[in-house]
């Protein structure tokens, strides 16, 4: 529960964003992305969990290694799934081009910042941050 509320509400809001100032998709194909982002969500949040688990034991104490490996598992995991998105609400080959393109790049900005809210959302529930 923890992962998918962490999950939703984090990348709804960068989506959004993405998805207006850069992909420069139609506020209508914005509510379609993110309504079928958000049934996707549901049940890749938690799998995403674990895969950034697994990645960040990989991570040194370093604070570019753990920044690494919190970005790669975003990308590796996420973009896949945003292109189909997009794809699937409509976005036409530029805009599915510049949406991904845009979205890898926000990914690895975002990897640590999700990181972090992620493990707050996590001891909210009681939960034991992971790693």
């Amino acid at each position: 529960m923890a992962d998918t509320l962490a999950l939703l509400l984090f990348f709804t809001a960068t989506g959004v964003i993405n998805e207006r100032m850069i992909a420069a998709m139609s506020w209508e194909q914005i509510f379609n992305a993110r309504l079928l982002g958000a049934v996707l969500m549901i049940p890749v949040a938690r799998p995403y969990g674990i895969w950034r688990d697994f990645l960040m034991r990989r991570a040194s104490d370093k604070q570019l290694s753990r920044l690494f490996w919190n970005s790669s598992a975003l990308i590796t995991f996420q973009v896949p799934i945003y292109a189909a998105i997009l794809a699937l609400s409509g976005a036409q080959s530029a805009s599915l081009l510049s949406g991904t393109l845009g979205a890898t790049v926000m990914r690895l900005v975002l990897g640590p910042p999700y990181g972090a809210f992620l493990n707050w959302v996590r001891s909210c529930f009681g939960l034991p941050k992971g790693e």
